[in-house]
């Protein structure tokens, strides 16, 4: 029969759960922060918020310049239902467009256009310059620099 966890292995687990979750509100705040320095800045500079922008970049990445919808939200991290209104904003700025696919009519695509093309260019270099600020400035925070430092070494 195994003996019960003696008081200390329960308060090492305790600490490293507490040290765990501090760490990851660390992460969170981050995240939280870039974030939204991210967004205001492409939706002041181009109209667009930042999930449409992914939507851009994921579409210019694709070969053809079109994902499945689901595909799509899976790579952008939304829900389907998400994804689909997005898609209905991209195709009303005319930046994207929905389309069938052939062999299966049940399939629906979103496609770049030449404009959203043209648009993701023009924000990437934005988004870049966004991001690599607000990496900047949240390490000048001593609760963030070691994340910010150990993001930019990985690279």
């Amino acid at each position: 029969m195994s003996a019960a966890p003696s008081r200390t292995t329960e308060a090492a687990a305790s600490n490293l759960g507490a040290s765990d979750q501090a760490a990851w509100n660390r992460v969170l705040t981050l995240h939280v922060f870039v974030e939204r320095q991210l967004a205001q800045v492409l939706q002041r500079r181009h109209g667009v918020g930042l999930s449409e922008y992914r939507a851009l970049a994921e579409l210019s990445q694709s070969a053809a310049g079109e994902w499945r919808m689901q595909e799509l939200a899976d790579r952008i991290g939304l829900g389907q239902s998400s994804v689909t209104r997005l898609v209905a904003r991209l195709d009303a700025l005319g930046l994207a467009r929905r389309d069938l696919c052939p062999d299966d009519k049940r399939g629906v695509y979103a496609v770049i256009t030449d404009e959203g093309r043209q648009l993701h260019i023009a924000a990437s270099a934005t988004y870049a310059e966004a991001l690599s600020s607000a990496l900047n400035t949240a390490g000048a925070d001593q609760g963030l620099a070691r994340l910010v430092q150990a993001i930019r070494s990985a690279t």
